[in-house]
């Protein structure tokens, strides 16, 4: 019964893989492979474990507790997850993501590279590296006209984005899934993959500005008209931004679960964004002051625009991982890999090799029912770090990268031959330096 089960985890797994080729949204395998594996360890009454991290061994349990005990770890995420979706979606029905534009004044593409780079690892550690890139881009799209200029752009802002993403534990889904799970704090996360994370960042960004595609300057285009600024959007990016950044220390100073203080966080960000759109505190009715023209409700819209598939598919897969997990499969595979790769950095390289291929949140999600080390093991911030970084060595490795194929049109074979090399570089750089930077810390 074990070959069943692993065999429908892998048939779904390249399934999600394989999405584009499909042409199958990747929310279905992974709802459906949940779904699957669940219903046959309830059928055939297989016994279920729970992993005791103090004792570093499996412990039986029921059916009912231990799923009951992955939904609920399993929904922090996602109402994590839907509280900053939200919040980000509110600065940009304020158009405050625009407000950026005004900081570039350069004409050098040197210098654009390094603006968007430097913006890029910023954001993203904030508002996500998905989200970042999409601002970003967009951006770009303003101010350089030129595709063919603008695509390799696109690709140093994937790489930048997903640097700035893997330090922070609002920065990639993957992390915050670590972070969640009580595997990393803010702190030790941001001192020990920050350096490895600019590392990443500034190597082959560096490499690039000597490249002669980012060679002169670019024409400066005419302000786009089609623009409409809204007078509050300014105030809104900021107060946006610093009430996502203010999560983790709220989960500091409460020791509550992150998604309390993303609630409240979402509380704060949408009761400003009805009274500056002149709108009754409601969400449920629309009921405007003020105002001749019937708008939607700005938390109504925002809410209506989140992506919804995402969420499904988070569910999916990392209930389907907790299958797994619940079986002791992800254990004794863990216990298994460390008598065959002694050398755990080994295998954490090739799992963020690997996630430029594969989805990194289940690899990240497979990990945290692998590993048994203790909070902030230096084998956790590491994976935080080869999760988040290692997808961008190929244009569908990573969010951040399949959004910048969509916005534009960039070719795999392309980002292969022109960017991957560049990510590649940056990947190890930082890598070597994540060792170097924990043998410092040991010895110290």
């Amino acid at each position: 019964m074990e070959t069943i089960i692993i065999s429908i985890f892998i048939i779904g797994y390249f399934a999600i893989t394989l999405e584009h080729t499909l042409k199958v949204d990747k929310l279905i395998p992974a709802l459906a492979m949940m779904a699957i594996l669940w219903a046959i360890i309830a059928v055939t009454h297989m016994e279920v474990f729970e992993v005791n991290m103090a004792l570093k061994e499996l412990e039986s349990t029921h059916l009912d507790e231990i799923l009951l005990h992955h939904l609920g770890k399993t929904s922090e995420i996602l109402l994590f997850l839907l509280g900053a979706m939200t919040i980000v979606e509110i600065i940009d029905y304020f158009n405050g993501f625009y407000t950026i534009k005004n900081f570039i004044r350069t004409k050098s593409k040197k210098g654009l590279l390094w603006i968007f780079g430097i913006l890029a690892f910023i954001l993203s550690a904030i508002i996500d590296n998905l989200t970042a890139t999409i601002v970003l881009i967009t951006i770009l799209q303003k101010v350089i006209f030129k595709r063919e200029t603008r695509i390799w752009f696109a690709g140093l802002v994937v790489i930048s984005a997903n640097a700035g993403g893997a330090w922070s534990p609002i920065g990639d889904v993957t992390t915050t899934m670590l972070w969640i799970a009580n595997k990393v704090t803010t702190g030790n996360l941001i001192l020990y993959v920050l350096f490895p994370s600019i590392v990443c960042f500034v190597v082959p960004v560096f490499i690039a500005s000597m490249l002669p595609a980012f060679k002169g300057d670019i024409e400066i285009p005419q302000e786009d008209r089609s623009i409409v600024l809204h007078k509050r959007g300014a105030t809104m990016l900021y107060l946006g931004l610093s009430a996502i950044v203010f999560v983790p220390v709220f989960k500091t100073l409460t020791h509550l679960p992150p998604y309390v203080g993303m609630m409240l966080s979402l509380s704060v960000v949408a009761a400003f964004a009805e009274i500056f759109s002149k709108a009754k505190i409601n969400v449920t009715s629309i009921d405007f002051e003020n105002d001749t023209n019937a708008m939607a409700s700005p938390v109504e819209k925002s809410l209506s625009k989140i992506e919804f598939t995402s969420i499904l598919f988070f569910l999916g897969i990392l209930m389907a991982v907790a299958a797994l997990e619940s079986l002791g499969m992800l254990f004794n595979f863990a216990e298994n890999l460390n008598r065959v790769i002694p050398n755990l950095d080994i295998v954490i390289a090739l799992l963020g090799i690997g996630s430029a291929i594969i989805d990194n949140v289940p690899l990240v999600a497979a990990s945290i029912g692998m590993f048994s080390q203790p909070l902030d093991h230096p084998i956790w911030h590491l994976i935080a770090y080869s999760a988040g970084t290692g997808g961008s060595m190929l244009i569908i490795g990573s969010a951040a990268g399949v959004v910048a194929m969509g916005m534009e049109k960039i070719d795999f074979f392309w980002y292969l031959k022109k960017i991957s090399w560049l990510a590649f570089i940056g990947f190890i750089s930082g890598f070597v330096t994540f060792v170097l930077l924990r043998e410092f810390f040991i010895l110290i």
